[in-house]
């Protein structure tokens, strides 16, 4: 039996089936510039959400603590720290901060002060590094 030649649309569809290496790597190449320029703009808002619970966390252990003031008559001393609520049952857990620390809690003049010490876990830095704190005098 001899084999016809295709001709027409049939035929280019027969050699047109799959893809060539240089499309296959022109597509991959695609999709890594995409990849890259979505994290590039997604790890600055990470950082900055960071920052922002943190802020938000200080605030509601605030809010905690004038429960404990309002049942006990003073805050927690420096040594008890935010423990004393979870003894009090206000918290249920000592919280952390994002970068997982313990937040610090220091009792001055009477008035409570909570503290983050940023994503390096040492007082003092920079950026996301910075300290966090309610205490009033803190430089921005």
């Amino acid at each position: 039996m001899k084999r016809l030649a295709r001709t027409g649309p049939a035929a280019r569809r027969a050699t047109a089936r799959g893809m060539t290496l240089i499309e296959i790597m022109v597509v991959i190449t695609i999709i890594g510039l995409i990849a890259a320029a979505v994290t590039v703009a997604v790890l600055p808002q990470l950082q900055k959400a960071q920052l922002d619970r943190a802020s938000l966390d200080i605030k509601s252990i605030e809010g905690a603590l004038k429960l404990y003031y309002a049942k006990k008559g003073n805050f927690p001393d420096t040594a008890t720290g935010l423990k004393g609520l979870v003894d009090q049952q206000i918290l249920d857990k000592v919280p952390q901060d994002p970068w997982n620390h313990d937040y610090v809690y220091v009792l001055e003049r009477g008035k409570p002060v909570i503290t983050s010490y940023g994503r390096d876990g040492v007082p003092g830095g920079e950026g996301p590094d910075a300290d966090i704190s309610n205490r009033t005098d803190q430089k921005p």
